[in-house]
């Protein structure tokens, strides 16, 4: 194992002008990570000069086996935090060899909506809470639980502090670090209120790019766990009972909801989410029925509700957006399964686009 380790710890092509390219997409059940490497000649910053790849979709439950070839189209670079050095990941769409975009693909839909002119003039910022579980890899239960058994109520464990409170943190705090190397922009993380749970935030990230930092820092999630032996879960209620579930609230804001006035144009585009509420909650992530329950800081999934300062409604207005009369607001509905491609590119578009009137 010591030779090994030395291999893992050498940048084995420092000496060369060569570099690693992490190529990863999404899998076909929408919220898999996939990847592959390859050795490219020089070092590249710009997705454009990267050459398409392809990958067997048959593998990937993504394409028929006679017919199995799924290209990949690179679409944003990040820093290898594993690698490092001049080394990348690349966060890619899939298509298939005609150019269409496969199911799975809803970056494809997302950048049309984000290119749209109007949507474009508007700037929209999001800030995206991912929540997420850790679980004991050959037990899947919650890490800090006893096997089989469950640790005192909630109530100590939200942002707490302790080896009885904290579980997981060494795991969270190198994911942490990795995504600022990765140029992820990470702005926090912080303890769950379920034992085991933890949250990171992206942004404030404009358009397209929320999704593609989304998924990366899902990603380098994922591969820290896997070096740890420790499985993460993105699934919106992992424990039935009196645990809260796992969203992903995700915080919004155009340029005049950002200006003086805005807390107008914030109520116009709250009306118009609770217009859509159905096609909303439809989009927002698998299982999240079990979750939006009007219990744990949740609105039921049926009732569309908003409020100052209340993480019982489904739209959270902060008490800063309402003093100030311009801001953003929160999406507390969104599970922490969502596709950030869909939910982000929905919001612009029913707030931006969407006419109730036509």
């Amino acid at each position: 194992m010591s030779l090994l380790n030395d291999l893992l710890n050498l940048n084995l092509i420092d000496s060369t002008d060569k570099i690693i390219a992490e190529y990863i997409w999404i899998g076909g059940s929408g919220l898999d990570l996939r990847s592959k490497a390859r050795t490219l000649a020089g070092p590249v910053t710009d997705p454009s000069k990267l050459p398409k790849w392809n990958y067997d979709g048959s593998s990937t439950d993504q394409a028929p086996g006679d017919d199995s070839e799924v290209i990949l189209y690179p679409k944003a670079v990040f820093k290898d935090p594993f690698r490092r050095g001049n080394n990348i990941l690349v966060m890619c769409d899939a298509y298939t060899p005609a150019g269409e975009p496969i199911p799975t693909n809803k970056r494809f839909n997302a950048a049309k909506i984000f290119s749209h002119p109007d949507v474009v003039a508007e700037e929209p910022w999001y800030g995206i809470e991912q929540e997420y579980t850790l679980l004991q890899k050959d037990v899947q239960w919650p890490v800090g639980w006893p096997v089989g058994g469950f640790p005192g109520p909630q109530g100590p464990y939200y942002c707490g502090v302790g080896a009885d409170k904290a579980f997981g943190r060494d795991i969270v705090n190198a994911h942490y670090k990795a995504c600022l190397y990765a140029g992820i922009n990470i702005s926090g993380i912080n303890g769950e209120v379920m034992p085991g749970q933890w949250e990171f935030q992206v942004g404030p990230s404009v358009g397209i790019s929320s999704g593609d930092q989304l998924w990366m820092a899902r990603y380098i999630l994922e591969r820290i766990t896997e070096i740890a032996g420790v499985v993460v879960s993105f699934d919106p209620k992992p424990i039935k009972g009196d645990w809260n579930g796992a969203g992903a609230h995700t915080n919004y804001s155009t340029k005049t909801m950002r200006n003086d006035g805005g807390i107008d144009v914030i109520k116009k585009a709250i009306e118009k989410l609770g217009l859509r509420h159905k096609e909303h909650i439809a989009a927002y992530g698998e299982g999240n029925e079990r979750r939006l329950t009007g219990r744990h800081e949740t609105a039921d999934i049926n009732t569309f509700s908003w409020g100052v300062a209340n993480r019982g409604a489904s739209i959270r207005v902060g008490r800063d957006t309402e003093k100030d009369g311009k801001g953003y607001f929160e999406d507390r509905r969104p599970a922490s399964n969502m596709d950030p491609y869909v939910v982000t590119s929905m919001i612009a578009e029913t707030t931006i686009l969407w006419n109730p009137q036509k």
